[in-house]
């Protein structure tokens, strides 16, 4: 089984009258309340630098959406710790609050998709600066909205020394307890239990302290996955956590698979798909700024008896997909490993 793509895709496009998109608009959180569809996309121009901001559009239908307003929601501090990009965020809601958690740099990674695969631009610092600035290491923090258009920056999420990036909150407290999927490159080699970066699970108790033990939950298994990471919030299903992460092969295509988690211990999967469910195909989906192909997931609801998926094409363009949830939940079961 596999997602079926809207036929209209791409459902938002970089807007060149706007210089900050003007590039791209890609990777999308979504999230779904009272008949509306609100995306957050990443968003960047074409200048040397390439910062990176984080833009809203909305929609009726999951599939037409329109841009709330021609400046970002998010953007880079030029004095913080984001200075050089927020990007790829993901969405839930607690309560009448918003949490957003968003990929960063300390500053611009240039036009990376001009250097090798996973290279990007570091400044020039002396040796006693620390690595993660020197080498320019991505990393995630969080940031809060009443309203998905105003929102307070609160702080970073994740060591400064580890690469960690697909960080996504679970959107439930799960036996009194916050859970958190991310992807430590670093966490690599024999102590660690993968060859390649996967996925990593771990508790908090406030949301902003995550100092436990983190616990190896996925790693790559299948030809298409030697390298994984997280894609959407999990969502709630009869049978389990809907996961769905995405698996890099070794000529860098990205692929998406799916597994169910239990719902009262989300370190256990339950069940886990051997085949993906979406991979590129269309010209957009493997001719954007990556020539290789990519289709990257970053936000996912359930209305009705439908899953829409929305995800980033290439790097450059946000694109839509759907299924229905109970025959999405039965696949997952009936492929599993």
């Amino acid at each position: 089984m596999k997602l079926k793509k809207f036929e209209g895709n791409p459902i938002l496009s970089p807007n060149p009258d706007n210089e900050w998109e003007s590039l791209v608009a890609t990777n999308p959180a979504v999230w779904y309340e009272d008949g509306t569809f609100y995306l957050l996309y990443r968003a960047a121009g074409d200048d040397k630098e390439h910062h990176i901001h984080i833009g809203l559009a909305t929609s009726k239908d999951g599939f037409n959406f329109k841009r709330v307003q021609d400046k970002p929601v998010l953007t880079p501090d030029p004095n913080g710790y984001d200075a050089g990009s927020v990007e790829d965020p993901r969405v839930v809601k607690f309560g009448d609050e918003y949490y957003m958690t968003y990929a960063f740099r300390p500053y611009p990674p240039g036009q990376y998709w001009k250097n090798e695969y996973d290279q990007i631009e570091a400044p020039k610092l002396s040796e006693f600066a620390p690595k993660c600035l020197r080498e320019n290491v991505g990393n995630t923090a969080l940031a809060i909205s009443k309203d998905l258009v105003n929102f307070k920056k609160v702080g970073r999420l994740t060591e400064p020394s580890l690469d960690d990036r697909d960080v996504i909150i679970f959107p439930e407290k799960i036996n009194g307890k916050f859970y958190m999927l991310h992807r430590p490159k670093n966490y690599v080699g024999e102590e660690y239990g993968t060859d390649a970066p996967a996925i990593w699970i771990k508790s908090s108790d406030d949301m902003m302290s995550w100092n436990v033990e983190s616990k190896l939950l996925l790693k790559g298994e299948e030809w298409w996955e030697p390298k994984v990471g997280g894609n959407t919030p999990p969502l709630r299903t009869d049978e389990g956590w809907l996961m769905l992460y995405h698996g890099v092969d070794k000529d860098f295509t990205y692929r998406l698979g799916a597994c169910l988690l239990d719902l009262e211990d989300p370190t256990k999967i339950l069940y886990r798909t051997q085949d993906f469910i979406l991979e590129p195909e269309t010209d957009i989906e493997k001719n954007g700024l990556y020539k290789w192909g990519v289709v990257f997931p970053t936000g996912n609801v359930i209305v009705d008896d439908t899953l829409y998926v929305y995800y980033g094409a290439s790097d450059q363009w946000c694109c839509a997909a759907t299924a229905n949830i109970h025959e999405l939940v039965q696949f997952i079961k009936d492929n599993t490993k």
